[in-house]
């Protein structure tokens, strides 16, 4: 942080933006005092009354609750403990359970969750479980919500109904303070959008008074010409062949989450896989690289050949790989070091019976650090110390280094900042010039149309529409995830 300054005006939703390592994480952990004072210069201002936190419990007692992306929740717990968790009603040491009950009903009201305060959080979707988040802060009386990437796993329905709240809490006098890299949800949510870039704040608009277009040159310090950078890519033959592929859910073996799936990826173009949540994407991928066990049917071909893959070193060994959705939960092992990530998945490239050659680690995971232009203090830094855009390339170092001749990719951009969507974009037309062939799985439709060169569309685990790019409309692709058919009519 460098001589950061903003305000928030009470009632309002301000909305915090910039890249990744723009400091917007740590402006947060300031305010909500994870960063006590004396671990930074400035001050802290609440109507106009200066304050000093030395913990959080000091940030809560002035109003100020912050929701994290990865939620705060203790999954074993009901929703009530989890509500006044470290907020207690209590006397004498004694929990007063009835009017906790009584609290969390009214909470929990307020968030529009008909639920009894008796639920476990585990029995709830991650929609379900970021209301009770907000309830949560409703519960210790919050004057300042602040809100870290608060829609990253919600459906559009669930962002939906959380605007809806914010927006009935903005009308009751609570100031939000929203972070965001989806930049249309900042725009339709927001009062107020500051900026920061490299640790300093670039400035603040109305969102009334600013274009995307402005917004992206202020966050990258240049202008994105090409937030999209197509290239014309020739493609080849026929290298991956999936035939008549069925997937069994493995818990409830009547139920199919891939439905008699057929389709091709060739050398050199960028595949790309549309469909709305729970349209059968991500099982897809996943039962291709034998992460979903053997509870499927139908066939892969490798450049002609048959595939057996039981087990997801199956498919790496076959150069077939799987970068993951969720690169926190199953991309990278984030106590481990940016070397040992990138390694991770090739020890046997860097290894002499059973040994790791240490320089030739040491030489691979440079290669790839300064390949993909990681930002880190070295090598050794631990994976959870580097912002989501690093991460990401750490998590495509690794896979990158398996040398595959398919590459499948699992919402390759989600939760990185602007400019490193573009570098990954670009890494994906370098891949397809050294005749990679990339499946791109994202929920973002201008990504798809804007990179793919050819375009699935799955809806209920079928394949609903096939498009070439230059075909493809977000009405077309829309269409047929919701099980209709595209016609010019229906335009």
């Amino acid at each position: 942080m460098d001589d950061v300054n903003f305000s928030v005006e009470r009632g309002k939703i301000h909305a915090i933006v910039g890249e990744n390592g723009a400091g917007k994480s740590t402006l947060m952990k300031i305010l909500s005092g994870v960063y006590p004072i004396g671990t930074f210069e400035g001050k802290i201002l609440i109507d106009g009354v200066e304050k000093e936190f030395k913990n959080i419990k000091d940030s809560e007692k002035a109003g100020i609750t912050i929701i994290y992306q990865e939620l705060a929740l203790v999954n074993q717990l009901s929703v009530c403990e989890n509500l006044f968790l470290g907020n207690e009603i209590a006397s004498r040491g004694l929990m007063n359970w009835s009017k906790a009950y009584i609290e969390a009903e009214n909470a929990l009201k307020e968030v529009g969750l008909e639920l009894n305060p008796a639920t476990k959080i585990y029995d709830l979707g991650v929609g379900q479980q970021q209301l009770v988040e907000i309830a949560k802060a409703i519960a210790k009386h919050t004057d300042i919500l602040i809100l870290d990437e608060p829609t990253a796993s919600l459906t559009r329905g669930e962002v939906e109904n959380l605007f809806q709240i914010l927006r009935q809490l903005k009308a009751k006098g609570v100031t939000c303070i929203y972070i965001s890299h989806k930049l249309y949800e900042v725009f339709e949510i927001a009062d107020f959008i500051t900026v920061l870039r490299d640790g300093k704040s670039v400035g603040t608009k109305k969102a009334t008074g600013v274009d995307e277009h402005e917004l992206i040159t202020m966050m990258v310090g240049r202008e994105l010409n090409k937030m999209f950078p197509r290239e014309e890519h020739q493609p080849g033959e026929v290298v991956l062949e999936v035939k008549n592929w069925s997937v069994h859910d493995p818990e409830i073996p009547d139920r199919k989450l891939v439905d008699d799936v057929s389709f091709v990826v060739r050398r050199g173009e960028i595949l790309g896989l549309s469909g709305l949540m729970g349209s059968g994407r991500t099982e897809l991928a996943m039962s291709l690289i034998g992460a979903l066990g053997t509870h499927h049917s139908g066939e892969i071909l490798l450049n002609g050949k048959p595939l057996d893959i039981r087990h997801p070193a199956d498919a790496i060994r076959n150069g077939l790989s799987y970068l993951s959705e969720d690169r926190k939960e199953s991309g990278l092992v984030l106590m481990m070091s940016i070397k040992d990530n990138i390694t991770l998945a090739s020890l046997d490239r860097i290894s002499n019976n059973g040994v790791i050659n240490e320089n030739e680690e040491i030489r691979a995971s440079e290669e790839f650090v300064n390949k993909l232009r990681i930002k880190c203090a070295s090598i050794e830094q631990q994976s959870n110390n580097l912002s989501g855009g690093n991460q990401q390339k750490v998590a495509l170092g690794k896979w990158l280094m398996t040398k595959p001749e398919v590459l499948i990719l699992d919402e390759p951009t989600r939760g990185i900042d602007v400019g490193a969507k573009v570098e990954i974009f670009n890494i994906m037309n370098d891949l397809v010039k050294q005749n990679v062939c990339v499946l791109m799985i994202s929920s973002e439709l201008p990504e798809i149309l804007g990179m793919s060169d050819r375009i699935l569309v799955m809806h209920e685990g079928k394949i609903a529409g096939e498009f070439d790019w230059k075909e493809a409309t977000q009405e077309k692709v829309m269409y047929c995830s919701t099980g209709r058919v595209y016609n010019e009519r229906s335009n």
